[in-house]
């Protein structure tokens, strides 16, 4: 199953303003309903987060996270995981630990 991203900053902006957001020191997760059968996600990390090869660590283990959490995933929701200071320090599992307690809040687990 391939992962579709959301790549257009007005889809970010949307969901920035419209979405619901679950904050932890490790991550923040904007979650939205869409009209589509399938789940979108964006990965943001910004320069707070560190120099890029922080950022692209950040990126990278948010990622394998939610590829661990994707089949217990409803569709129809669009999401934005945002890395946030203390990302780059952690590994994957914490990461998923933390996203399983924000979707469990969200109501978008199966």
């Amino acid at each position: 199953m391939n992962i579709i991203t959301l790549k257009e900053n007005r889809d970010f902006r949307r969901l920035y303003s419209r979405g619901k957001s679950y904050v932890s020191p490790p991550l923040v997760t904007y979650v939205m309903k869409n009209r589509l059968q399938n789940v979108r996600i964006g990965i943001t990390a910004s320069k707070k987060t560190g120099k890029a090869v922080q950022r692209n660590r950040s990126r990278r283990i948010i990622m394998a996270a939610y590829r661990q959490l994707m089949p217990q995933i409803k569709d129809g929701y669009d999401f934005i995981f945002v890395a946030r200071g203390k990302t780059p320090y952690l590994k994957s599992t914490d990461i998923l630990r933390c996203m399983k307690k924000q979707l469990k809040q969200a109501g978008v687990l199966k």
